[in-house]
């Protein structure tokens, strides 16, 4: 492991009888690291040298190659966050570091506390990352961005309509009666026939028997609610609205959707593909891994109720060493491949 030995704070953590920071303190870190078989650096700052108890002896440990002082007039923990960012490396220091909480996530697991017991260091452990509780989340939204900018539709909605069998059904009949595509579409199809206007008088009768497909976008909580009510939904709104065929209702669980809550992504059967055109490979940091492959069907489902397909896209979860905080991911579509029903 790397670790960056804050120096100033470690030299005056104990005082000597002269209120002085100590050498012996620094020292002693270095000692308990070595013997771990971590890298370290020590960095210090410029107004130490002055402070410190042993001076001759601790400008002899500034020409040592592993020791860096920060130039005067320098903020000595920012430099010292911005090298432990880009070395990956942990902080030994009791400095809490709140000036910085909002320019560096996530400092206590940064942060490695220590005490003393007389002259002997005892290093402590730094404390676990915290998760990112909008991870799935904001996985979902990457893919549909990715999926967007290949000029897929997506339906990007997410509205927080609160479930139950009868407001699935009501919302169904009131987005089917006032659906304008239908029309467009009816009226692009025929408009390239000749005698267009005596033929528009058939809109009315095609758009009865149009058959749609409710794809209902549920939490994972409430997919078996829906999933029993799905066949009174579609016999409701086939009778209010008049349509010769029953819709079909194809529940999905969806990660935007909070328990309680529902969407409808509603289209005509001939919009509803067979397969997603894109297969997704999720590489992921070490800490969120397991959690992310619990939830690769559901991330899944997600995509595929907001594509409007009918098989899911394949959803592997790959660990990735440079991706190494808590939340980083990065996606890569793939064309073609297995699909997951």
């Amino acid at each position: 492991m790397k670790v960056i030995i804050d120096g100033s704070n470690v030299a005056h953590y104990k005082k000597n009888k002269d209120s002085k920071p100590q050498l012996s303190n620094i020292l002693a870190a270095v000692d308990a690291l070595e013997k771990r078989g971590d890298e370290f650096v020590i960095i210090v700052d410029a107004s130490l040298r002055h402070e410190i108890d042993e001076k001759d002896e601790f400008k002899k440990l500034l020409d040592s190659e592993n020791v860096e002082q920060v130039p005067s007039g320098n903020n000595a923990d920012h430099f010292i966050f911005e090298l432990a960012e880009k070395e990956k490396a942990k902080i030994l220091s009791n400095d809490k570091f709140r000036d910085f909480s909002d320019e560096f996530k996530d400092i206590n697991s940064m942060r490695i506390p220590f005490g003393f017991d007389g002259s002997k260091i005892t290093i402590g452990k730094n404390k676990k990352p915290k998760k990112n509780k909008r991870i799935l989340q904001n996985i979902c939204d990457e893919i549909i961005k990715q999926l967007e900018f290949k000029r897929w539709d997506v339906y990007t909605k997410k509205e927080e309509l609160e479930i139950s069998p009868l407001n699935i059904a009501k919302q169904a009949i009131i987005r089917i009666d006032n659906e304008s595509n239908v029309d467009s579409k009816i009226e692009s199809l025929f408009s390239k026939i000749p005698m267009f206007n005596k033929v528009m008088d058939m809109v009315d009768d095609v758009e009865v028997a149009a058959p749609y497909i409710i794809f209902v976008l549920v939490h994972p909580k409430d997919y078996k609610l829906a999933v029993k009510n799905a066949g009174n939904i579609s016999v409701t709104v086939a009778d209010r609205l008049k349509l010769e065929k029953k819709p079909l209702i194809a529940i999905r669980n969806d990660l935007f959707m909070k328990p309680g809550n529902f969407e409808l992504n509603i289209l005509l059967a001939d919009e509803v593909s067979d397969n997603a055109p894109y297969n997704v490979e999720i590489r992921i940091n070490t800490h969120d891994e397991v959690f992310i492959k619990k939830n690769s069907r559901n991330i899944a489902s997600t995509i595929a109720g907001r594509l409007g397909s009918w098989k899911f896209p394949f959803v592997s979860v790959k660990p990735d060493m440079l991706l190494e905080n808590p939340g980083d991911f990065e996606i890569v579509l793939e064309k073609g491949g297995k699909v997951d029903g």
